[in-house]
């Protein structure tokens, strides 16, 4: 497996409350986390940072009982968010610096072919292959209940002035429900894991033009988030992208 990892601040935030990492354990089986924090003065990177480190510390801790079908990674993912959720909430507890945080947060298992994906909040995964993209998670935002429910269009959607309320993060309430995915990740296939600080400024068929080019892993996250950066760049804009062959950045 092949990896590059972005974050950057943007052109109008004063600091980065994004968060994201790629794992690996020594038989290949990788881990990429994504977070997107939030809350009061500098508490959301707190929480995005917690976020990361805690699933990381985990999956690395996994030695000799790694989950073998799509049910236990699912059971794994699923105990092991509702943990960190517990942790951030706590932390959000204890202090009035903190109250209030929480974060979003992708995770993506990949292990002999498949990629199991937990999920909560508006950051994105997408599975993108030669001439095809697919958003594989569903942004849990007040707008896209909006949107599923017919009370507004896609293009309605695009410009609503609640287009970043959440409706669902970690360590915002004292329980989650995260929702889970499983997909197969094929030779030749990319992974992209994205807060919305580059889904809000780059369509989805312009990531998939620029991630299937030719050129490095390195290059095609560097591409897609100075064309956010270009495109106003209000907000923080991370990304994961994964390969499963030889595209030229992140070999382990």
């Amino acid at each position: 497996m092949h990896f590059s990892v972005r974050t950057d601040i943007g052109k109008k935030r004063t600091f980065n409350e994004d968060q994201a990492a790629v794992f690996v354990l020594e038989n290949g089986y990788v881990l990429a986390v994504i977070a997107d924090g939030m809350g009061g003065h500098r508490s959301g990177d707190v929480a995005s940072a917690m976020a990361v480190r805690l699933m990381g510390e985990q999956f690395n801790e996994l030695g000799t009982t790694i989950p073998q079908s799509a049910e236990t990674w699912t059971a794994w993912l699923n105990s092991i968010v509702r943990e960190v959720n517990q942790l951030i909430f706590e932390k959000a507890q204890s202090s009035s610096e903190h109250e209030g945080m929480g974060t979003t947060l992708e995770v993506a298992v990949i292990a002999e072919g498949n990629c199991y994906i937990a999920h909560v909040g508006d950051s994105r995964v997408y599975s993108v292959k030669a001439d095809t993209i697919t958003q594989l998670t569903k942004d849990h935002s007040y707008v896209n209940a909006l949107l599923a429910s017919g009370e507004i269009t896609e293009e309605e959607a695009e410009v609503h002035p609640q287009r970043n309320w959440i409706m669902r993060a970690v360590g915002s309430e004292k329980d989650i429900e995260p929702e889970f995915y499983h997909v197969a990740l094929n030779k030749g296939d990319y992974l992209l894991l994205c807060t919305d600080g580059l889904s809000n400024k780059v369509d989805s068929e312009k990531m998939r033009e620029l991630i299937t080019a030719d050129g490095s892993l390195d290059k095609k996250v560097n591409q897609l988030i100075d064309l956010a950066n270009e495109r106003g760049g209000e907000d923080n804009i991370t990304a994961v992208l994964l390969a499963s062959t030889d595209h030229g950045a992140g070999v382990l």
